[in-house]
């Protein structure tokens, strides 16, 4: 096992500041940060930029015009073996003839796993990772998802009273949480490349779905990149003159529905019709169009039935719950729609951060149960 030095964490733990850099940029390709040193000296910085653009080994090399001879490079991901929209970055740090490459993770794709250090090592440059993979996994989920298991990583957000309400009885169900808290879910749904829902939602609430967030709020230089809108609407009761469809970016409508005239029509206004059999789209089935689309991490912003659907499906990866300091009552809506009877069905959950956001308590939890 390799040990590293005070140093190598150092830069390694750099690296994984620069590659938040490109999360809300980056999707579908994953967001990645490289540091180069050399003589102990920090050469140059990199992170990967939107699609199309440098890798972030490439983005370092950049800023010393490829001269980089003797250097070290820390990079949170395996460099690339194989052609993509760019060429491999472990041809251009042989090329530029770099000392030593410590990534803190292999590629996760089986099929290339290892082959960029592989190439590395066979033309004389040290290599080793796993240095800090646990916090360079965190920032990938949806490429790790892709990748293992051919389906995008899933997070639920839902907002609830103190008693695990969601909504009054009636539907009613603005606002439950504060100010700060919503603006805080529009850096969530930043990231993600889609953001779904069922056309319960939109019909009860006419939601936008999109972010409202501007370029300095997100702390990027490029435009605000808008995730497609999902809506699962089996028999096609979408409004066609829906709020949603008067912003920018892709709206999906997957539905069951045949009615043909009005597919025509919402086609016109540019939204994607996906026709599934059946009485309803399946929800495996649902996943799978999104990852052939494309689509690497999912945000779902929905009511009772859809969430608990997901979550009883095994097809949830992670719950974003923000908790406001008040009681809705027992004849208010639950989180989820979960029909169980024995205490051996509760799902038990993995808190992974819990945090105070504004006047209201925002809690990340993953679903072990699920995720074993």
């Amino acid at each position: 096992m390799t040990e590293f030095s005070h140093t190598d964490h150092q830069h390694m733990a750099r690296a994984i500041q620069l590659a938040r850099r490109g999360r809300y940029t980056t999707h579908p390709n994953p967001n990645v940060g490289c540091v180069m040193v050399r003589d102990g000296k920090v050469l140059a910085e990199g992170w990967t930029q939107p699609v199309g653009g440098a890798h972030a080994e490439i983005h370092a090399l950049q800023q010393v015009n490829y001269q980089a001879e003797g250097a070290e490079v820390y990079v949170t991901l395996e460099p690339c073996a194989h052609f993509g929209r760019t060429p491999p970055c472990s041809d251009a740090l042989i090329k530029a003839k770099v000392k030593r490459v410590v990534a803190a993770m292999v590629d996760p794709n089986p099929q290339v796993s290892g082959r960029g250090l592989l190439k590395l090592q066979q033309a004389g440059v040290q290599t080793a990772q796993g240095l800090l993979e646990n916090e360079a996994r965190q920032l990938i989920p949806g490429f790790i998802s892709a990748m293992t298991r051919q389906r995008p990583f899933v997070r639920i957000k839902m907002a609830m009273s103190l008693d695990g309400r969601t909504a009054m009885a009636s539907g009613e169900s603005v606002w439950i949480t504060g100010a700060a808290a919503r603006q805080d879910v529009q850096f969530w749904r930043a990231r993600a490349g889609a953001v779904l829902t069922g056309i319960g939602t939109v019909l009860m609430d006419k939601p936008s779905l999109n972010v409202r967030l501007t370029p300095e709020q997100l702390g990027i230089h490029d435009s605000v990149r808008q995730p497609d809108r999902v809506i699962l609407d089996a028999k096609l009761q979408f409004p066609e003159d829906a709020p949603l469809l008067q912003h920018e970016g892709i709206v999906r409508i997957y539905t069951c529905s045949e009615d043909s005239a009005k597919i025509a029509r919402l086609q016109q206004q540019g939204v994607i019709i996906r026709q599934f059999s059946g009485d309803r789209p399946e929800l495996n089935a649902v996943l799978s169009a999104l990852y052939d689309d494309g689509i690497t991490e999912v945000h779902v912003e929905a009511g009772a039935t859809l969430t608990g659907s997901l979550v009883e499906a095994g097809l949830a990866d992670e719950l974003l719950i923000y908790m406001a300091p008040c009681l809705m009552g027992s004849t208010a809506r639950p989180l989820f729609q979960l029909p169980f009877e024995h205490m051996q069905e509760r799902l038990a959950l993995d808190i992974r951060d819990m945090r105070a956001i504004g006047s209201d308590w925002r809690i990340l939890a993953g679903i072990q149960a699920v995720q074993a």
